[in-house]
């Protein structure tokens, strides 16, 4: 949603003007997600269907943009780029989401809750993600350009944020070039060092800029999205207890409650590591939900491994979860190294297992 507001502002300045539907526009614009390979088949699908308005309308430009042309250009070995050029001849324009930038003021259709995006693209190479080549190396916005955004956003009335990442939490860490760093009004603080297997990690900001936009007036609740687990850090959880603006629903993906699985699938902790911080964020924030994420039928998991996940989201008790099906995409280190070989029956079977666990 927030790239979306901020592709229809980019055209904006160019004079375009929203359509009353597709049908009669002049340029159709397809954002993008391609972190599994049902979503970027819909786009395939969709582009088909716009063909037959290139007949009605030959001045009809079909541009596509968002997660899949970036996975496409930076995939090392070219399968996406070759396989996306063959499926879509009819598009006219692929445009990278980096070209549409954050200096683009969002066309928002909400008057009362705002997404703002803090940074974009992300470090963490998990196993199974493209994210890394459809976004790139993770960049963070500049401290005050977000503060001055969320300002703005108060004068016209909004009261609502969403801070948004592929890994909020781990906001700030290009940005920090010494032992302090200074705020917008002039104060020196010091980056919050986030420590993961007894070394320091990283050095982050993201409490310090949870902490500076409850302060703005007007600002009545502060929700973020996405957050690692690995990258959680005490003072992170302390900012949130004592600031009652920031949201008590918490996105904390978890992908699996099996230890080699998550192994396999290069994320930092344990099913124990990730349940201490559940433990934490319950017993420090007061009313705190947890939502996750979870994959399905990832490659050699067995049943025993797929109980586990069962077991977790049973002592968790996740207020929601977002469960998906493995598909390997090109590129990740997942389809290089293992073969899909949980049948697709399984797979279909484990999702619903969770899903009525979790969801019903």
């Amino acid at each position: 949603m927030s790239d979306s507001e901020r592709i229809a502002g980019y055209y904006q300045v160019r004079g375009y003007k929203p359509a009353k539907n597709y049908s009669d526009a002049d340029v159709v614009v397809i954002n993008t997600c391609v972190v599994r390979q049902q979503a970027e088949d819909r786009v395939y699908g969709l582009v088909r269907n716009l063909v037959s308005l290139k007949v009605k309308n030959p001045n009809l430009k079909i541009v596509v943009t968002g997660c899949l042309v970036g996975a496409a250009v930076r995939e090392p070995s070219g399968t996406m780029m070759k396989k996306m050029r063959k499926m879509l001849p009819q598009v006219d324009e692929f445009l990278p989401i980096e070209e549409v930038g954050f200096e683009y003021q969002a066309v928002r259709k909400d008057n009362i809750h705002a997404w703002v995006p803090i940074s974009n693209g992300c470090n963490n190479y998990c196993s199974y993600c493209i994210v890394p080549f459809s976004r790139g190396k993770e960049i963070s916005r500049p401290f005050e350009e977000i503060i001055k955004e969320v300002k703005d956003l108060v004068r016209k009335g909004f009261s609502q944020v969403t801070l948004v990442g592929q890994n909020v939490n781990s906001y700030g860490a290009d940005l920090v070039k010494s032992k302090f760093f200074k705020l917008p009004d002039g104060r020196k603080v010091q980056p919050i060092i986030v420590k993961h297997l007894g070394r320091m990690r990283i050095p982050t900001l993201f409490p310090h800029l949870l902490e500076e936009i409850c302060k703005i007036a007007g600002i009545k609740k502060v929700s973020f999205i996405s957050s690692n687990p690995w990258d959680f850090s005490d003072e992170l959880i302390d900012v949130i207890a004592r600031n009652p603006k920031i949201d008590r629903n918490i996105h904390l993906p978890a992908q699996s409650g099996d230890n080699e699985i998550l192994r396999k699938m290069n994320r930092w902790y344990t099913r124990d590591e990730y349940l201490k911080l559940i433990v934490k964020l319950k017993k420090k924030i007061k009313n705190v939900k947890i939502s996750t994420d979870i994959i399905v039928g990832f490659p050699k998991e067995t049943k025993e491994a797929f109980l586990n996940t069962v077991k977790l989201a049973k002592e968790v008790g996740f207020e929601k979860a977002y469960i998906a099906c493995y598909s390997k995409r090109p590129g990740t280190a997942a389809w290089k190294v293992f073969a899909d070989d949980v049948p697709h029956a399984e797979k279909d079977r484990r999702f619903h297992i969770l899903d009525n666990l979790i969801n019903k």
